[in-house]
């Protein structure tokens, strides 16, 4: 019997405890911003890799098709442009947060669209390639221009890595333009 009351009696001192517990409301703020900063602190740097990623892929897109222009219109074949002088050109219109110093261009000529052969910009390793080719064809002709640029700003931000397409855990921001070129005259 008295080991009955002093389970009543812990009983009703728990509960007690409880109740106070339950009624106290000072620290609920902090608490529950606890809970909540992980979440949305993942959430916002994911928003923030995402944007990155796209204003990225935007500025490539972009620069491309500016200097793809030159060669759509014949200006790259009458002033001689070499792939260095393409390139130059493009970079002229890379915007931040891209540098010239990743960008790879690829320009080649196909007798039609559907004839295009278009390789993987990755090596069997998943490395981009070092060397692409440069044939900017003549007037009438099919071109794609494809521009590639490692980037490995994302893989210094936390859980961006999960948008690398590379082993070393950067990016390929990849952008292409088809065309068939004016029929200019060299």
């Amino acid at each position: 019997m008295g080991g009955r009351q002093i389970g009543t009696w812990f009983d009703r001192r728990r509960s007690s405890w409880l109740r106070r517990f339950a009624r106290e409301s000072s620290g609920t703020s902090a608490l529950e911003f606890a809970i909540v900063a992980g979440p949305f602190l993942l959430l916002l740097t994911g928003i923030i890799a995402v944007g990155l990623a796209f204003a990225g892929n935007m500025t490539l897109e972009n620069a491309l098709e500016q200097g793809a222009r030159l060669i759509r219109t014949g200006q790259a074949q009458s002033q001689g442009f070499d792939a260095a002088k393409f390139k130059s050109e493009v970079c002229k219109h890379l915007t931040a947060p891209l540098s010239c110093a990743g960008l790879k261009l690829d320009v080649q000529t196909c007798t039609s669209f559907a004839g295009c052969n278009i390789t993987n910009p990755l090596d069997s390793s998943g490395n981009l390639k070092s060397a692409f080719g440069y044939s900017p064809g003549v007037g009438g002709d099919i071109v794609i221009v494809r521009a590639f640029y490692e980037w490995d700003l994302l893989a210094a931000m936390p859980l961006a890595n999960r948008l690398s397409n590379m082993p070393n855990g950067h990016r390929v921001v990849s952008a292409t333009v088809a065309f068939r070129n004016e029929p200019f005259k060299l």
